[in-house]
């Protein structure tokens, strides 16, 4: 594995519990904000399995894709068919399904916070029915992952490996997809330059590469290493140390003419109810951290579930239109989205 003349440094999660390897994963994260993850104890031969239950979700008929269309849900879950989802404004050339936690929805009225309705049930193809437990059996295992690395970050800081449990509760809010960008005729958009909005976010991909990492001056291709997690940190673990982590820009190009590119991307993030607190860092870190990014246009929110809910709802306007525009909703999105003109939310939706 370390034979690879790696792209972005390779942390083993073996080594973390030494003051070696933490200092590795303090490097990684704060001066890159990628790195590839090996001896997480999800195996090579696992994670093709994953990746070819997820080939095998796109192979079936638009028909059964369609049934579990994401516009048929309210909370953001399901399919997306090409072109349904967009990124810093421009629309992505890949399809995919989308599942998050397994809860109960909320009534009407019983919604307090915009966020609130991102809570519910996943939707689930009947022409697959060992999708849902083979899915749930997967999401368990990559958050106790990311959970693993969130702490090993934190004793990396100098601060107690616990100071971010608080924010997660029971278990993290998590969101992952299931995600195929088809060949294109030249490199196009398979999904655009961004960051990610939660805590840590793991990506398996197959053979085919396409992501990229902005680095300097330069876009860095994150070729595959078989059995290696991409780890990449999100604006909330940012915003918790105060800028020394870094959320780095990335993007997929699609794969350019006879091949297709698979890969399974999983979010943690604290709960939705949670507000992110910042760590009391040691004073030879503090003096590196120079505080959060700043994007007007995008403001990072320490109260996470609207912080979630915008990326969502810039990113599916569809979906937007059909379940956020009735007018006590509005009103709502209003209160916690005055930096954003309500035209940017939904085009309905222009006063």
């Amino acid at each position: 594995m370390h034979a690879y003349a790696a792209p972005l440094p390779i942390i083993s999660m073996t080594s973390l519990d030494s003051d070696e390897g933490l200092a590795q994963l303090r490097h990684a994260a704060s001066d890159v904000g990628f790195f590839y993850l090996v001896d997480h104890g999800l195996s090579n031969e696992a994670q093709q399995d994953y990746l070819a239950l997820s080939k095998q979700f796109f192979q079936l008929s638009n028909e059964e894709k369609q049934s579990v269309d994401m516009i048929h849900s309210p909370h953001f879950r399901g399919y997306n068919s090409v072109g349904n989802e967009m990124t810093a404004g421009r629309l992505d050339a890949r399809e995919q399904f989308d599942w998050m936690n397994e809860e109960l929805a909320l009534a009407p009225e019983q919604l307090q916070y915009p966020w609130q309705k991102l809570i519910g049930p996943n939707l689930w193809p009947d022409a697959m029915p060992t999708l849902k437990p083979t899915l749930l059996t997967l999401q368990r295992k990559l958050s106790d992952i990311t959970v693993n690395v969130l702490q090993k970050l934190c004793e990396s800081l100098g601060v107690d490996r616990n100071a971010l449990d608080a924010t997660l509760g029971e278990q993290p809010y998590t969101h992952a997809k299931l995600i195929r960008y088809p060949a294109q005729q030249s490199t196009q958009q398979g999904v655009g330059a961004h960051k990610d909005p939660g805590y840590l976010t793991l990506v398996m991909q197959d053979s085919q590469s396409g992501l990229k990492v902005e680095r300097g001056d330069e876009w860095v291709d994150v070729e595959p290493i078989p059995g290696a997690l991409v780890v990449n940190i999100g604006e909330l673990l940012e915003l918790a140390s105060d800028g020394f982590l870094k959320a780095t820009n990335h993007k997929v190009e699609s794969p350019v003419q006879g091949g297709e590119r698979y890969s399974i991307a999983f979010f943690m993030a604290a709960q939705l109810s949670a507000t992110v607190p910042v760590l009391a860092l040691p004073p030879e870190l503090k003096t590196r951290a120079t505080g959060p990014s700043i994007d007007p246009a995008n403001p990072l929110l320490t109260d996470v579930g609207n912080n979630v809910l915008k990326g969502r709802l810039r990113s599916h306007p569809h979906v937007t239109r059909k379940h956020y525009c009735d007018e006590p909703l509005r009103h709502l999105l209003d209160k916690s989205f005055a930096y954003m003109p309500t035209a940017e939310i939904c085009d309905d939706c222009r006063v």
